[in-house]
């Protein structure tokens, strides 16, 4: 059965405006799990409603009035809390769409949730969820987990928040080094899942709120190296499909990035920089950053710096090593130095997971190919395209196959 244009509509007002419609609700009580319910009613409603009686002017705020109500009328049947007047907080919800409010509860969300009285390990999960939107599901195959494990876990964070009695503020300058790193995981970590699939909502409001954190906290070298990042790769957007195809960022066409976008990260990048003491060294984020540049510079040069590329990874997994950091420097070190060691590379990667991890298979296909093992390519990419988890990126594997195979054939 198609959708309906208003069921379309509601589904996309839901991806769009979940994070900030419950930074809304959960402002006042506190309690995000309430919050939720009475959207997910409020969703609900909609599907129902909209076809029969059109879309609302403002479909944000239709559904914060709806929700409010749900949750109203939760709580004076709980009789565990004191609401203001119902009409009052109707008239507030049908006034306007959600605007410069909405923006401070966010914020407020995104700090409550880094807050030290959560446990370190789901402060980010945590804000994946409830600021960004994303599915337990999703962030526990980030993380490596089971969906029902993260469910669970971040269940008890938000049933911790309302226990502990979290404020809803957005905290002084002074406290942002506690809290600050875990809000920028968990906006970059919704930039990236979100960066090749459905239409963006998400990352695009990851994009936004990294300006607003960049704002927010001017002189923290890694706040900005968060955001010089992000504007790096978003200044690619327009060229990293074809025909609904991935295309790697050495193919992709110069002409369709944003010239403008990546200036402003080149500047951001080097105010970074700046702000760092003389005897500090980058974060993670201004690494990222700086290899992202890198790549940028293709733009003016016309190639791209593979050595410095390399020396830049052989950086980032010195101070910051993971498992996506070993398997892109020798991808790099491939086009540097050769397949042969970047094969070499990847034969001495130990990491847990690593026969799981999707672009390790895929990196390995690109440089057994490069060395003429055609048929061993062939079988890496399709163990890499088992592995795929977004429609695009599978494309390109299997169009990698197709060629291997007409080269075998």
């Amino acid at each position: 059965m198609s959708k309906t244009d208003a069921q379309v509509r509601a589904e996309d007002v839901a991806r769009a405006a979940y994070g900030k419609l419950i930074a809304m609700l959960a402002s006042r009580t506190g309690d995000i799990i309430a919050a939720e319910d009475a959207l997910a009613d409020a969703f609900v409603a909609a599907l129902k409603t909209w076809p029969e009686r059109g879309i609302p002017d403002k479909p944000e705020a239709w559904l914060l009035t709806v929700a409010k109500n749900r949750r109203i009328d939760q709580a004076r049947r709980d009789a565990r809390l004191v609401i203001t007047d119902k009409a009052n907080d109707m008239a507030d919800a049908q006034a306007s769409e959600p605007q410069d409010t909405e923006l401070d509860e966010r914020l407020k969300l995104l700090f409550v949730c880094a807050h030290p009285a959560i446990d370190e390990g789901v402060r980010t999960p945590l804000m994946l969820q409830t600021v960004l939107g994303l599915e337990a599901e999703q962030i526990a195959k980030a993380y490596l987990v089971k969906s029902a494990t993260m469910a669970q876990r971040l269940v008890r964070a938000k049933k911790k928040i309302k226990t502990a009695g979290i404020p809803f503020v957005v905290p002084e300058p002074e406290a942002y080094p506690e809290r600050m790193e875990a809000v920028l995981e968990a906006v970059y970590g919704a930039y990236s899942v979100d960066w090749l699939e459905g239409d963006g909502d998400i990352s695009h409001e990851a994009f936004f709120l990294s300006n607003i954190l960049a704002e927010l906290a001017p002189e923290d070298a890694e706040t900005l190296g968060l955001t010089a990042l992000i504007g790096f790769i978003e200044a690619r957007r327009d060229a990293r499909l074809s025909d609904g195809v991935l295309v790697p960022v050495p193919e992709q066409d110069v002409d369709l990035w944003d010239s403008q976008l990546i200036e402003r990260s080149v500047s951001l990048l080097t105010l970074a920089s700046l702000k760092r003491t003389s005897n500090s060294l980058p974060g993670r984020f201004q690494l990222e950053a700086a290899i992202q540049s890198v790549h940028a510079a293709r733009s003016v040069t016309g190639k791209t710096d593979w050595r410095a590329l390399s020396q830049l990874y052989a950086g980032l997994m010195q101070a910051y090593p993971s498992i996506g950091g070993a398997v892109s420097r020798a991808a790099v070190v491939a086009e540097d130095a050769g397949p042969a060691e970047g094969l070499k590379m990847l034969n001495v990667i130990q990491y847990d997971g690593l026969q799981d991890y999707q672009p390790y298979h895929a990196v390995r296909a690109h440089c057994l190919a490069a060395l003429g093992r055609t048929a061993d390519a062939a079988e890496a990419y399709a163990k890499a395209c088992s592995l795929c988890a977004d429609r695009p990126s599978q494309l390109w594997l299997e169009k990698k196959i197709t060629d291997l195979r007409k080269k075998m054939s």
